[in-house]
């Protein structure tokens, strides 16, 4: 059996996979909250019980370097070779969490993706993958001539560029509110599609009506309301909002499609993309994702697809543990599971 895992901020999602004619097969899985653990050592071994694995690979937030990675939300340090040790598994690994929703793609069937618009399906070349969810992330799928290989970004980190009136007032307000610079995570993001709410309202002064303040303050999760009481229409400040959050995503994806040249097609991933499917698909994320001037035909030509599938980086994970424990090892739990 391989294990993977999805490290965030607030919690830890793990499961345990098989091979099944050279399909990854769900055996069961759990979700940990983080701050509930010293570390993922212990979650990990309180998962697996008696299970023996024979590879485990971890998607964490942030750059992994030389197999190690200290988490920011956590006071967690990561490091592939101790987590070896400590759980008696031959190969871990740690990647990117983008990294491994990009492995992931590969993983996905059919019903697992929407396509939003078809482009030129018949262009082979680069594709890249952004997604929006507690932060933005972005990655890299770049074509060797033979498969697409992931490589992790932190593009999401890079500064916002406003494009219209409306988001230069929004960066002035962020800038305030931050107090200082501004990145598209603090736009394109759960707490971007807030911010975009609290400057509709502070700025622009859109009414925010009792009821609706009300309803916020009784849920732990804001954005879940304005999403909601946005595609039901039932409140001006919200549709303005989810408005401006879908514009904003759909230019950065823009932004990654022309800096990867991702020919071969732009995938929406994370947490909120397949709750706002009906947004996305209203023209709105499109329009800004084609609105590149003279190169504006190159995007129109590119497909763009959205993920849903939610647990693509724990796949993803578990397709990457396997291949590269296959090349250490030269014993592929993949091919050996293929009937001939």
């Amino acid at each position: 059996m391989i294990l993977a895992g999805d490290v965030g901020g607030t919690k830890v999602d793990l499961a345990l996979y098989e091979f099944i004619d050279g399909k990854l097969k769900n055996i069961r899985d759990k979700i940990y909250r983080a701050k509930d653990y010293p570390g993922l050592e212990v979650i990990v071994k309180e998962f697996l019980g008696t299970d023996k694995v024979t590879a485990a690979c971890f998607g964490v937030p942030g750059p992994v370097r030389d197999g190690r990675l200290r988490l920011t939300n956590l006071p967690w340090t990561l490091d592939s070779r101790e987590l070896a040790a400590g759980l008696a598994i031959d190969h871990v690994f740690l990647i990117n969490d983008l990294q491994a929703n990009g492995y992931g793609v590969a993983e996905l069937s059919e019903d697992q993706i929407l396509t939003l618009s078809e482009g030129d399906p018949s262009q082979i070349g680069n594709r890249a993958l952004i997604a929006a969810g507690t932060g933005l992330g972005q990655c890299f799928l770049v074509w060797n001539g033979r498969q697409h290989t992931p490589y992790p970004s932190e593009g999401g980190h890079a500064d916002y560029g406003p494009r219209n009136e409306d988001e230069i007032d929004l960066l002035r307000f962020l800038k305030q509110k931050y107090n200082g610079r501004v990145s598209y995570e603090r736009v394109i993001s759960g707490m971007g599609l807030t911010n975009i709410y609290e400057f509709l309202r502070e700025v622009r002064g859109v009414d925010e009506p009792a009821w609706l303040a009300k309803k916020m303050s009784e849920v732990p999760d804001a954005n879940s309301v304005i999403t909601e009481m946005a595609l039901a229409a039932k409140s001006e400040i919200c549709e303005k909002a989810l408005d401006m959050f879908v514009s904003g995503y759909g230019a950065e994806a823009g932004n990654l499609a022309l800096k990867v040249l991702s020919v071969g097609g732009l995938y929406v991933g994370g947490g909120i993309a397949p709750r706002i499917v009906d947004k996305l698909r209203d023209g709105t994320f499109m329009k800004a994702f084609t609105d590149k001037g003279r190169l504006s035909q190159l995007l129109i030509n590119m497909p763009v697809r959205i993920v849903l599938e939610p647990r693509a980086a724990l796949l993803g994970a578990a397709a990457y543990a396997e291949s590269r424990a296959a090349e250490l090892s030269g014993i592929s739990a993949r091919a050996a599971s293929v009937k001939a």
